[in-house]
């Protein structure tokens, strides 16, 4: 399932936080980071997949 998140991580960061932790806080900052650059929302949703 992991391997999946990740996918989504690199194609839709937001997806990809959502289904690792839901409508948390990690997803709203993952969706401003996204839009504020595509770079950095990929780096946080990666780093939240990874360490949960």
């Amino acid at each position: 399932m992991d391997l999946i998140r990740l996918i989504f991580a690199i194609i839709l960061p937001p997806v990809g936080v959502f289904l690792q932790v839901g409508f948390g806080g990690a997803f709203w900052l993952n969706i401003l980071l996204t839009l504020l650059g595509y770079i950095p929302g990929i780096i946080h949703a990666v780093w939240v997949i990874a360490r949960r």
